[in-house]
């Protein structure tokens, strides 16, 4: 088998297209088509490349007598992960069913302040005849249902993902037709991704128009309907955002494109930890303040001017990625 032969076997079972393959040779894709069709042989610096890059031994890619790959000592003793095809189609098909579970996790973790809000406003409409002490524990105890339920499912999720892990913490290869395989997904999800992320837009921008009519009308009650109605739409447009986000982000960290790339991912994890945080003193601000108080027809404020905050936090981290960049 002669070196053009094999530098075209060796590509095509990493998964690897000619410009990807140029791109880590640092050579141009005709470069690349020139070698795998015989027109020209690289230079000795650019055989040691290939003999690093796939593992093998320059005798093998030299030698058109020798069949068989023989791999050097550092790739038999690699711990760098190959996904075949079999398991990338595992992995896309386990995200597109998780997709609709983080949804209804996410919307849940909306829906759960509703009921308690309403009994509240219930309570201050019907005077006695349902006291603040008994809506305030019905409320908080479907609260925490609720919630519980949600948490369930996240680490239902997180469980379930946990063989998948290492597509964020490790670098992988992909073995030969994954590439393919997941452009061809991409390409035909594309169209859906699109589409939801316009409903998503169109649904948080119209959420906020109940409760313009809710402070119209000189009727807290009503007020806190609208209130309840305003957060179930802003909950349905978070439905329609996570599932195209994290079906999107599977075919993404496969590709290793996007914010998926070896070079970005460590700025994920700095993001994702940065949220976690953010997100959950805005839960105990909103909790204190509103448990202190009681006053939860005015503590639901803290989501809007958190989300406002944190969207600028993100603009702050961009902005200082970009510079070290």
């Amino acid at each position: 088998m002669i070196l053009a032969d094999k530098i075209m076997n060796l590509r095509k079972k990493n998964g690897w297209s000619q410009e990807e393959l140029a791109e880590k040779m640092q050579v141009s894709r005709q470069a690349v088509s020139k070698w795998e069709s015989a027109q020209t042989v690289p230079d000795l610096e650019k055989i040691l490349m290939l003999s690093s890059l796939f593992g093998v031994t320059t005798d093998y890619l030299l030698k058109d007598e020798m069949e068989n790959e023989e791999f050097t000592m550092e790739a038999e003793h690699s711990s760098i992960r190959r996904i075949t095809l079999t398991q990338a189609n595992e992995f896309l098909e386990w995200r597109k069913h998780a997709a609709s579970r983080i949804a209804a996790a996410s919307f849940l973790c909306i829906f759960s302040v509703i009921p308690l809000l309403l009994l509240g406003s219930l309570s201050e409409a019907t005077g006695n005849r349902f006291s603040e002490n008994l809506a305030g524990g019905i409320g908080l105890t479907a609260l925490l249902a609720i919630v519980a339920v949600a948490v369930a499912i996240f680490t239902f999720c997180g469980f379930k993902n946990a063989p998948y892990e290492f597509i964020d913490k490790e670098p992988f290869e992909t073995e030969y037709g994954v590439t393919g395989m997941v452009k061809e997904r991409q390409k035909a999800y594309r169209s859906t991704y699109i589409k939801y992320n316009v409903i998503g837009t169109c649904l948080s921008v119209v959420s906020p128009i109940p409760l313009f009519i809710g402070s119209i009308m000189e009727d807290d009650f009503f007020a806190s309907v609208m209130l309840a109605i305003m957060m179930f739409i802003a909950g349905i447009g978070v439905v329609f955002f996570v599932i195209a986000g994290v079906r999107w982000a599977s075919m993404q960290k496969l590709l290793k494109e996007g914010d998926y790339t070896l070079r970005n991912k460590e700025r994920i994890r700095v993001r994702e930890t940065v949220s976690t945080i953010y997100w959950l003193s805005a839960t105990v601000v909103f909790l204190t303040w509103s448990f202190l108080t009681a006053d939860w027809g005015t503590t639901w404020m803290v989501w809007p001017i958190a989300g406002i905050l944190f969207a600028i936090v993100m603009c702050f981290m961009n902005y200082f990625e970009g510079k070290d960049k």
